[in-house]
């Protein structure tokens, strides 16, 4: 059966409330197209993992500036000074985290695992409402697993199959949310007919829908 949809099928999937995995690094390897739709579509209330809030006027930043997002998990908003303000005005609850540690994470969704150690942010606001567990006279902060009921994708290429390949730096948290999420759609900008096995970053069995 063929995974591919419209845009605004992709769209419809994705309900107010929702907690959103969204991939890319300020833009570039985000499923750019889906978010312009869905910020037109005025979905609300929803909870965002991703890297970064983007730029105001594309990818999250869109997202972000007509007020569709309550919350968000990401490592940077320096690029979106709407996020600031809204993050300081309390209309957007935010919540910082180191980019590793945000990575790692997500990994740890994806593969099933309770969560992970980290000296990260100790000494620091991060580690606020957090457990520290003593290792060998060191301590840690336990950073738990993010999962998603969506994650919105972007890829260079894509087979028949779902099959998907990343191009340069747009590769970022994309195969990481693939696999942490309930429900995967990718956008792809090319399709081709066969992939080489060993040239496959995210394989078929994590990706749900395919908008080209």
């Amino acid at each position: 059966m063929s995974k591919h949809i419209k845009i605004n099928e992709a769209v419809d999937m994705i309900k107010d409330g929702m907690t959103v995995m969204i991939g890319g690094f300020l833009a570039v390897g985000s499923a750019n197209d889906i978010i312009a739709k869905l910020a037109d579509k005025g979905v609300k209330d929803l909870t965002l993992i991703c890297n970064d809030a983007s730029y105001v006027d594309r990818g999250i930043g869109l997202l972000i500036a007509r007020g569709c997002v309550k919350k968000c998990i990401a490592s940077y908003i320096g690029s979106n000074p709407v996020a600031g303000e809204k993050m300081n005005s309390g209309e957007l609850d935010m919540e910082l985290v180191p980019q590793g540690t945000l990575a790692e994470r997500v990994r740890c969704g994806g593969v099933g695992v309770g969560g992970f150690l980290t000296k990260t942010g100790i000494g620091t606001l991060v580690e606020e409402g957090k457990q520290k567990i003593v290792v060998d006279d060191v301590e840690y902060l336990l950073e738990k697993p993010l999962r998603a009921d969506v994650a919105l994708i972007g890829a260079s290429l894509c087979d028949k199959h779902g099959n998907l390949i990343y191009k340069g730096t747009s590769q970022n948290f994309n195969p990481l949310m693939a696999m942490a999420a309930d429900v995967v759609i990718a956008q792809v900008r090319e399709e081709v007919d066969t992939m080489e096995a060993e040239t496959i970053h995210t394989p078929y069995l994590f990706v749900d829908y395919i908008v080209k």
